[in-house]
């Protein structure tokens, strides 16, 4: 039989008077656990109120798609909890060694409140604590997973300029070599000093003139003109030398000038170092484009983080936006078209930019999520007032009306199973309210708008 004494040890029941523990006592019903015994299963109805006084439980589960795993020690009360909105035991739970357990039956909660006031409000408490727990599990998974989504699209992001400079630099060791034998095969010949100019003046014509542009049929004529020339002169072996110089938008006539003063084998050698220079040219623009690309990408991580920044600064919304959009690319480019309407001035709110980045990543993956991948999205930002209004609209099929007026609340979603955790728009409202603002959103089929309304900065208001 439970005492009074340990109920008093219990933080909960603590100098609570002796007629209230003696009532509560007589209203419970005291059950003795041993080790691997289960007291509590998962998706039973939530009808008990336990307080453990000897031993050590475990209680184990699903939270929002995470497995939990929790410890309960002499002291604790778990199990439902007066005004709790909980219909089932969303853990199990089982004896870690040989215990006891006090059980109070949810039903006769009505009577504990009347007669115990002053632990009602402690288990309330209890119940808060337990929600602010839960709520901050999900929100961490949230984040996680929202972490996970641009890992996967900034790995695949800085893989492709990081693979083409790969492959660049691997083709650069075999166009070298080309170049060597090249060179050695010209230094073998007499050549004379006008000779040695043309070829050197071809050269740096071919390398240092723009690359046009051009399309695939206008490529193709160019290198059979190319190739028909050579061939006319005994160089039937060229088509890839053809193809290569065809690509870099060299004319034909540009070339007889090699044949018109040097012989047909020191011709072969001249065009073979000239076509392997433009080569060289051609790669490393790529790797300067791939690096400078990757470079870019890193600058806007860093930027998306604030990393190496002060936390709390005055950010500019556009940048801010335009940051988010660089992370987000890999989604956007699958067929998401892009409308900018910025203002001219820039609009600056004093917040922690990190998170402003997570409402607007938010906001826009929401978008392209509704738009299925393709459609346009709206990103627009003006003033109003002593405010900056942004405003992230798309045309996907709109929001129903009935799911509308639940769309901020916590762990609602229309998402399927593992998609998403409802917390995207709680935590985008919390954010926002946070930087004293606030959202609001209009939806009709092929528009819907979140417009978050920011302060600006003193020095802009």
């Amino acid at each position: 039989m439970a005492e009074k004494s340990e109920l008093l040890n219990v933080p909960a029941f603590a100098d609570l008077p002796d007629d209230q523990i003696a009532w509560f006592i007589s209203q419970s019903e005291e059950l003795h656990l041993k080790a691997g015994d289960t007291y509590i299963r998962e998706g039973d109805p939530a009808d008990t109120m336990f307080v453990l006084l000897e031993g050590q439980l475990q209680a184990r589960g699903e939270i929002g798609g995470e497995t939990v795993v929790f410890s309960v020690k002499p002291g604790d009360v778990t199990g439902v909890l007066p005004f709790s909105r909980m219909k089932q035991f969303p853990l199990t739970a089982r004896a870690v060694t040989d215990g006891r357990v006090l059980r109070f039956p949810a039903s006769r909660f009505p009577n504990l409140v009347q007669k115990m006031p002053e632990l009602t409000q402690r288990l309330v408490g209890l119940m808060s604590d337990r929600i602010r727990e839960t709520t901050r599990l999900e929100q961490q998974r949230d984040r996680l997973a929202s972490l996970g989504k641009l890992s996967a699209g900034l790995a695949h992001e800085l893989n492709n300029p990081a693979s083409a400079a790969k492959r660049a630099t691997s083709q650069l060791r075999d166009v070298l070599k080309r170049i060597r034998d090249a060179s050695h095969e010209l230094g073998r010949r007499d050549l004379t000093a006008a000779q040695k100019s043309e070829i050197e003046k071809l050269e740096t014509s071919f390398v240092q003139g723009d690359e046009v542009p051009r399309d695939a049929l206008t490529i193709s004529d160019l290198e059979e003109q190319i190739d028909s020339l050579l061939r006319s002169h005994g160089q039937t072996d060229l088509w890839q030398m053809a193809a290569d110089l065809a690509r870099k938008n060299v004319k034909p006539e540009a070339l007889e000038s090699l044949f018109a003063t040097l012989e047909p084998d020191t011709a072969r050698a001249a065009l073979v170092r000239i076509a392997a220079s433009v080569e060289i040219a051609t790669l490393l623009n790529e790797i300067e484009s791939a690096t400078s690309r990757i470079s870019d990408l890193v600058g806007a991580i860093k930027e998306y983080t604030y990393m190496d920044q002060s936390p709390l600064q005055n950010v500019d919304i556009v940048k801010s936006l335009e940051t988010t959009l660089t992370i987000l690319n890999h989604k956007l480019k699958r067929g998401v078209v892009v409308q900018r309407d910025y203002g001219s001035i820039p609009l600056l709110v004093n917040s922690f930019g990190s998170e402003l980045n997570q409402v607007w990543t938010n906001l826009i993956d929401n978008a392209i999520d509704a738009m299925s991948g393709n459609g346009e999205l709206r990103v627009r930002t003006y003033r109003e007032d002593s405010c900056v209004v942004v405003e992230i609209a798309d045309n996907g099929p709109g929001i129903l009306p009935d799911v509308k007026p639940h769309i901020f609340e916590p762990f609602f979603t229309t998402k399927g199973v593992g998609e998403g955790t409802g917390l995207g728009l709680d935590t985008v409202q919390r954010i926002v309210r946070k930087h004293r603002g606030n959202i609001q959103v209009t939806s009709k089929p092929g528009d819907t708008r979140f417009q978050v309304r920011l302060p600006l900065a003193e020095a802009l208001a």
